[in-house]
């Protein structure tokens, strides 16, 4: 099984005595989540219609600066685009930067592709397909727009195709984005909505890549892929720059604020994103279970024992048991 952040019954299992409320910052989800708007009941009760997904593939085409609603297909999460574009597009090799998000490599594993992974961009000019997380979770890292078309060029060139897994290109990340530059051969984005607007459960993500692909896409996902709840919060969140540029500036502040706190008790930063940070400590799986008595998760990484990811704290009681749970697990 892949190791995921946010198990909050895991830590309940683990640490029965653990103060309650749990605090969660294993995730990179925006812990100041998009005020949902209220919800008509007919998106309870009636399936969403074509007029729906059309409105909801223009206001995303919208907020990621697309060219057009038709290099837009939307779907319940990213995850099963994940899951299901080895299916859509069969490969022989597939090259992964890592390390990286774990569900890439067994999903193309189970498609019978040989997949190659490796630390250095060198590895990205391998494969019939290759899959870059940009920024990279859990360390940040990134390319810039110019580099990653420059590298989608080349491989178009020798026909393969590149995934860009955008979900962190969000708030300051923003610039990353390489969809304005949509469409372009053999180039496909994932956006997570769900990540960047604190809403991950109403499980919504989008493709957006040449009009073809997209509309393979959907026509492999079905008439209704998202809920009419998830249509209704998103559309109207999707439009709403002044709530971005806020958030933007507020996951600013919060996030020095956090890398002040963790430098202070000697963790070592390694990378991050406007949504978590990445530290080292030689101690850290002594400082998770300390962190996890005191009814806090972060998560940690069974390949690399020295890595810790925190989210950020998403209230004033979140931050003080942070903050006391990190200097008792750190004093002496």
């Amino acid at each position: 099984m892949i190791h995921h952040g946010g198990e909050l019954s895991f830590l309940r299992q683990r640490y029965p005595d653990a103060p309650e409320p749990l605090v969660d910052l294993s995730t990179g989800i925006n812990p100041f989540p998009y005020p949902v708007p209220p919800i008509p009941e007919t998106a309870y009760t009636r399936l969403p219609e074509a007029v729906h997904i059309r409105a909801l593939k223009k206001a995303a085409a919208a907020a990621y600066g697309a060219r057009d609603a038709e290099l837009v297909a939307v779907a319940p999460g990213t995850q099963i685009l994940i899951s299901s574009l080895p299916r859509l597009f069969p490969a022989r090799r597939v090259a992964i930067h890592s390390p990286t998000y774990g569900e890439f490599a067994p999903a193309w594993d189970a498609a019978g592709a040989n997949v190659v992974e490796g630390a250095g961009t060198e590895v990205l000019e391998e494969g019939d397909v290759a899959i870059l997380c940009n920024p990279n979770n859990p360390d940040g890292r990134g390319l810039d727009p110019g580099q990653v078309l420059e590298l989608q060029a080349r491989r178009a060139r020798a026909g393969g195709c590149l995934i860009v897994d955008e979900a962190f290109a969000e708030f300051s990340e923003a610039n990353r984005s390489v969809v304005p530059a949509l469409p372009r051969q053999g180039l496909i984005v994932l956006r997570s909505f769900g990540k960047a607007y604190g809403l991950a459960g109403l499980r919504l993500g989008f493709l957006i890549a040449e009009p073809e692909i997209a509309t393979r896409v959907e026509k492999a996902l079905g008439p209704w892929p998202v809920s009419g709840i998830a249509i209704h919060a998103a559309v109207k969140a999707l439009g709403d720059e002044a709530w971005r540029q806020e958030t933007a500036d507020r996951l600013a502040r919060t996030g020095e604020r956090l890398d002040s706190l963790l430098s202070s008790h000697g963790l070592e930063a390694v990378g991050g994103t406007s949504l978590f940070r990445l530290v080292r400590h030689d101690n850290a799986p002594a400082i998770a279970a300390a962190l996890g008595r005191a009814g806090i998760l972060v998560r940690d990484f069974p390949g690399r024992s020295d890595w810790l990811r925190f989210g950020i704290p998403p209230d004033g009681p979140a931050w003080q048991r942070l903050e006391a749970a990190l200097a008792a697990a750190t004093s002496g």
